[in-house]
C-alpha cells in the first residue's frame, strides 16, 4: 500500500460510474480502495490497471459487513481522505404498487448502508487534511417522477443524511457532500440508440458523461465547497419537470 498518497474508498467502484470514479482518483494520484460485492473479477482487473489500488469485498445488505469494512480499513490507511458512497441498485417498481422486496433492497443498499458506512468512517478514519464523505444521489431529488418509486425514495433518504452528518458527525475540517448525476449510462434493457436519445432529454440537449461525474467527485474531495452542499451533474435535467423516467419518455416519443 502506498502511504505517500491520500486514500479513497469507492463503493461499487469496479464498474459503471463507480469504475469511472476509481479511475479518476487514480489519475489524480490517489490510492484507490475498490469496493465490490459480486464483481470480483472486474474489481481485480481494474485494480491491476491503476498505479496504486486494492480491492475489498463487503455485502452492503449486511449492516455489520459495511461497518466492519470501515473499521478494518481505518488503521491501514494513514491518510484516508475520502469515502465515495456510489454503490446502488436501480430496480423498477411503481408509485401505485410499491414492491416490498424491491423497497427493502433499495433502502438498505442505497440509503442505510451508506449512512452506516459514513458514520463508521467518521468515527475511525484519520486524514491529514480533513475527511470527505460524498453521497452519490440522483437528479431525481429535484425532478421526481412516479417511476422507480423505491429507488427514488431511497435516494431522498440518502440525501437527508448529508446535512445531518455534516452537522452532527463531522469535525470542523471535514466535509460531507452530495453528488447528483442525471442519466449517464444505459440502464436495464435500453439499447445504445435509446440511451443516446433519452440521455439528451435535458436543458442543454447533451449527454453527460461518466467522466464528468468522476471529475466532479475528485473536485468535491478537495473540500473547497462548504459542507452539506450537493452538486448536480446532469446538463440541467434537474431543472425540468419530467412526468416519467427518461427511459420511458424516449420510448413514448418513438411509439
Amino acid at each position: 500500500m502506498d502511504h505517500d498518497r491520500p486514500a479513497v474508498l469507492v463503493t461499487g467502484g469496479a464498474k459503471r460510474i463507480g469504475g469511472a470514479i476509481s479511475r479518476a482518483f487514480a489519475a489524480a494520484g490517489w490510492h484507490v480502495v475498490i469496493h465490490y460485492n459480486r464483481s470480483a473479477s472486474a474489481a481485480q482487473d481494474l485494480a491491476a490497471e491503476l498505479d496504486s489500488a486494492k480491492t475489498v469485498r463487503a455485502d452492503l445488505c449486511d449492516d455489520d459487513a459495511a461497518i466492519a469494512m470501515a473499521e478494518e480499513l481505518a488503521p491501514r490507511l494513514s491518510d484516508w481522505r475520502a469515502l465515495i458512497n456510489c454503490a446502488s441498485v436501480f430496480d423498477p417498481d411503481d408509485v401505485t404498487a410499491l414492491d416490498p422486496a424491491t423497497s427493502r433492497r433499495a433502502m438498505q443498499i442505497n440509503a442505510r448502508a451508506p449512512a452506516l458506512l459514513a458514520q463508521a468512517y467518521l468515527r475511525h478514519a484519520t486524514a491529514q487534511a480533513g475527511r470527505r464523505v460524498i453521497q452519490v444521489t440522483d437528479q431525481k431529488l429535484a425532478n421526481p417522477n412516479p417511476d422507480f418509486f423505491s429507488y427514488t425514495m431511497s435516494k431522498h433518504a440518502l440525501d437527508a443524511t448529508i446535512a445531518m452528518l455534516a452537522m452532527g458527525a463531522a469535525r470542523e475540517e471535514d466535509r460531507v457532500y452530495g453528488l447528483a448525476p442525471g442519466a449517464i449510462l444505459a440502464s436495464h434493457d435500453q439499447s445504445a440508440e435509446e440511451a443516446e436519445r433519452s440521455h439528451r432529454m435535458n436543458l442543454l440537449g447533451r449527454r453527460t458523461s461518466a467522466q464528468e461525474v468522476a471529475d466532479a467527485a475528485v473536485f468535491l474531495a478537495s473540500g473547497h465547497l462548504a459542507s452539506g452542499q450537493t452538486l448536480f451533474l446532469d446538463s440541467g435535467q434537474h431543472l425540468l419537470r419530467q412526468q416519467r423516467d427518461v427511459i420511458y419518455l424516449a420510448r413514448e416519443q418513438v411509439g
